[in-house]
């Protein structure tokens, strides 16, 4: 007598559903097959479509098990209950039966894999009601074999029953999707993830801290495998009783309420704070790229929350973790948080491709933690508005701004003008910033590409019909309207500048002055590029060679070198990161 015991057989097998009753998460497949079976309308084929680990396999297993299950009494039909005592049950359950063939279409691509199966249907099952054909990941198939596939999918044998299972439904033929009942699998809710894993791990005597269960839900992300891969895992690390700790050090991942106060530090501008801490977190055993993707997973969940409240009840969030988040999404503004967001995308890139993954996440944070000190635009508009430059007299002359200490400084209204005398008070100092703020627009054609990229496209083209400019200095315009301009050009364009820049503009109508429109400079010099263009002899052999010949568009050299250099801009933009300038 043998005292051998027998093989470990890992939990995700060992706990592997075998019934419907034991699959969690996914009611509405169940009932729907459960009505099925019932009204004996059992479909031909059908295809099961989820993410990795919620039971596609599994589920199509106990289809086939239900198809041919015949009872303990030997005299049972097709069932949603499947015994699991009889012949067929058993060796289609440890994959040995001759009539439920299992093929996995990663490794068996081609047409001439499809045509064995092709060739078999006719035959009738040799012991069971039904032969079936399970084909793991079939969005594997090549192109020639899903054809090859079809007509028999249309018009199968009687005895013969197809179940395909895949994560990629989008790459499954439409032609193949039509001649199958598809079902959804779902990623498994958080609350029901918990609760099987407590089941399993008071089955296995092992005991485990709730929140140890929570980190794994969270990190199994709705798959039922991975969290049962991931609870033997913290078993055998736990060795009898298993904590948070433990887990989340199995899991490489840094201490949730940690990271939200490296968080805090982050958006509260505190740079020096913020290394420590991420220092500490290192030092502790934190993968770098684990804790900016718990930056990132915090800024989702608090973005969220702000919007939704009702986020914060996740059954994987501690009580502390949650009331810390709505204290953070009460304070913190939206605008910060996206921004916040983007730049994580971006640090985690970085990182990721980075020799060294340690400095590329402090680069990181530095970079977080002075944007953050940024104030919006809307921001620097309301402190211009609440500290308005006082207007200089006609002719562009000096004015004086007063502080509030009862200090007064005059100001020369053209660009680059010097402040006279002592600078005191909020007022002066925005005086000198609106100046230099003012400079990046030392020309109307500033102005013009301002609008563009702003893209109101109303607005540039009436700038360039109906606008004769008179005079321009940075800040101020003079124009000689158009018979056609709209009468609220003015305010309208002095609106927009102050909106998009942030100071003040003084835009005004004048009688006289005014040169040509925008418009009138283009059809001009559009003219005389034509009428050069005729004159060419090259030209004007082509024309009389072929009399119905039109010249239908004009590419000068400065054209072409200018499309040349906006297609290599277009490229640099792609990999450009708005936050690393300052």
């Amino acid at each position: 007598m043998s005292d051998a015991k027998p093989a470990y057989q890992v939990l995700a097998r060992k706990y592997r559903p075998e019934t419907f009753a034991d699959l969690v998460g996914q009611e509405a497949m169940v009932r729907t097959l459960r009505n099925a079976f019932k009204a004996d309308r059992i479909a031909q084929a059908f295809i099961m479509t989820g993410i990795r680990g919620t039971g596609k396999t599994t589920t199509a297993r106990i289809i086939a098990k239900g198809m041919n299950c015949i009872g303990p009494d030997g005299e049972g039909g097709p069932t949603t209950d499947p015994c699991g005592e009889c012949e067929h049950c058993k060796a289609i359950m440890e994959g040995r039966h001759v009539d439920v063939m299992e093929m996995d279409a990663a490794s068996n691509t081609s047409v001439n894999d499809i045509r064995e199966i092709i060739d078999s249907v006719h035959y009738r099952a040799a012991s069971a009601r039904y032969k079936i054909y399970i084909i793991d990941e079939v969005h594997m198939l090549s192109t020639s074999a899903f054809n090859a596939l079809l007509k028999t999918l249309e018009e199968p044998p009687e005895h013969v029953k197809f179940i395909f299972a895949t994560t990629e439904i989008r790459k499954v033929p439409v032609t193949v999707l039509s001649r199958c009942q598809r079902f959804d699998l779902r990623r498994i809710e958080p609350e029901v993830m918990i609760a099987l894993l407590r089941k399993i791990a008071t089955a296995e005597t092992a005991e485990i801290a709730d929140d140890a269960l929570a980190l794994i839900t969270r990190a199994a992300e709705g798959s039922a495998r991975d969290a049962t891969s991931l609870l033997d895992q913290a078993i055998s690390h736990g060795a009898g009783e298993t904590t948070a700790d433990q887990v989340r050090a199995m899991l490489g991942l840094a201490d949730r309420g940690r990271v939200l106060d490296l968080y805090e530090m982050i958006m509260a501008g505190d740079a020096a704070g913020a290394l420590s801490e991420l220092s500490a977190q290192y030092a502790d055993g934190a993968d770098p790229m684990a804790v900016l993707r718990d930056l990132a997973e915090i800024t989702h969940w608090i973005s969220v929350v702000k919007i939704t409240p009702d986020a914060a009840e996740d059954p994987t969030i501690s009580p502390d973790e949650r009331a810390r988040g709505i204290d953070l999404a009460g304070r913190l503004p939206m605008r910060a948080m996206t921004r916040m967001w983007q730049m994580l995308l971006k640090a985690l890139e970085e990182v990721a491709a980075a020799p060294n993954a340690m400095m590329a996440a402090e680069m990181a944070v530095i970079r977080l933690t002075h944007v953050a000190e940024l104030p919006s635009p809307e921001e620097l508009v309301r402190r211009l508005k609440d500290h308005p430059q006082p207007p200089g007299p006609p002719g562009g002359g000096g004015g004086m701004a007063h502080g509030p200490a009862g200090g007064a400084t005059s100001a020369q209204g053209q660009p680059g003008g010097r402040m006279h005398g002592p600078a005191r008070g909020p007022v002066a100092q925005l005086a000198v910033d609106a100046d230099q703020a003012l400079a990046r627009f030392p020309t109307f054609d500033h102005v013009i590409e301002l609008i563009r990229v702003n893209r109101d496209v109303k607005l540039l083209v009436e700038i360039e019909t109906c606008l004769r400019l008179a005079a321009y200095q940075p800040g101020r315009i003079e124009f000689v309207p158009t018979e056609d301009a709209p009468r609220d050009l003015a305010p309208r364009l002095a609106a927009r500048l102050q909106g998009w820049t942030g100071n003040r503009w003084a835009v005004s109508v004048v009688n006289e002055g005014g040169a040509e429109t925008i418009a009138e400079v283009k059809d001009a010099k559009a003219r005389a590029l034509r009428e050069e263009a005729e004159s060419h002899p090259l030209v004007q052999a082509v024309l009389s060679a072929f009399p119905k010949a039109k010249i239908t568009q004009i590419r000068t050299p400065e054209d072409i070198a200018a499309e040349a250099e906006t297609e290599a801009l277009a490229e640099v933009e792609d990999e450009w990161d708005p936050f690393e300038e300052d």
